[in-house]
């Protein structure tokens, strides 16, 4: 990790590091902390002789490389880490349906951001880390990801495991622990993080601040219909989640890209979230989209608000 961080002039970042991730994985603030770490050591300790990271499951090891038995503890093991929400994943032969079919999203920005190949790779919010593997599978020379849910971060840690070694990491942080002026970075993905921050400009201004000079932005968030200057502010809650705020038009989040210094503004794919593409499943059981939609009316949330639409900006950094 620390290699990596030296090796892309993040000098800034590994001097504080330490400290950071000690008190992220203070055990005495999170009771399962210790079971989650139990939980990975138990997982079998073999270097999976097959591995693909270009397909829409991530596949790590083959059925036949484990007995009956261990394919079982293995499968009660990544249960006990529920819910699982990004993937899919198929480890040893065990296919694993995530709450969100995050391949979807891959597949709708794959051609049309820069070639991955030899970049060093940013993913905020990156939660167990599916898109990353994506991003290493595309040729990524290393990827880090943050995300402050320590669950997402262990369930990565698992999938680690399995897949042994590989120039990819993802710490229990949020952009706010990354240094500020740190320019560190070729391509910053923040895909389903706008919308959960107070302050969307200074969100934008972050994510401006770890790239380089020519670097890239891949942006996804929730938007509206509507005109430049228009937004959505949720008085309460937003299909049930309380942590949304800021909702534009696809106007209004390239006028506040322009504000913020970005360049070579595009918008490359707007998409309304389908109940086929983020829905409870057998690994994540709790209730999801078809459940925060008015029954009466799918285009609008339970609290009469326009459903769940997303669109994606790629820019640059002069």
């Amino acid at each position: 990790m620390y290699e990596t961080l030296s090796n892309i002039k993040a000098d800034a970042w590994s001097t504080v590091l330490p400290e950071q991730l000690e008190r992220a994985f203070d055990g005495s603030k999170h009771g399962d902390l210790a079971e989650w770490f139990n939980i990975i050591e138990a997982l079998p300790d073999i270097t999976a002789p097959y591995r693909q990271l270009d397909s829409d499951a991530i596949q790590i090891g083959c059925p036949e490389d484990l007995t009956s038995l261990e394919q079982q503890q293995l499968e009660q093991n990544l249960r006990s880490l529920h819910p699982w929400r990004k993937g899919p994943y198929n480890l040893f032969g065990i296919h694993m349906e995530t709450e969100w079919r995050s391949d979807w999203k891959w597949n709708r920005l794959k051609d049309h951001i820069a070639p991955l190949k030899y970049r060093t790779v940013l993913d905020i919010g990156c939660g167990n880390g599916y898109h990353c593997w994506r991003m290493l599978g595309a040729g990524a020379k290393a990827v880090i990801g943050v995300d402050p849910m320590l669950l997402n971060v262990m369930q990565f840690l698992a999938i680690k495991k399995l897949h042994g070694d590989a120039p990819i990491h993802v710490l229990p942080l949020g952009i706010e622990h990354i240094p500020a002026g740190l320019k560190a970075f070729d391509t910053v993905f923040s895909m389903g993080v706008l919308y959960h921050r107070r302050s969307p400009i200074d969100h934008l201004l972050e994510l401006r601040d770890v790239l380089q000079s020519g670097g890239e932005l891949v942006l996804e968030t929730l938007v509206i219909d509507g005109k430049l200057g228009e937004m959505l502010l949720p008085e309460d809650r937003y299909a049930r989640m309380r942590n949304v705020w800021f909702l534009p038009s696809c106007a209004t989040l390239e006028s506040w890209l322009r504000r913020c210094g970005f360049k070579n503004i595009r918008l490359i794919d707007v998409t309304t979230t389908r109940t086929e593409e983020q829905r409870s499943t057998d690994w994540m059981r709790f209730h999801s989209l078809k459940d925060f939609l008015d029954p009466e009316n799918p285009h609008l949330t339970t609290e009469g608000l326009p459903a769940p639409k997303r669109a994606i900006f790629l820019a640059n950094v002069i």
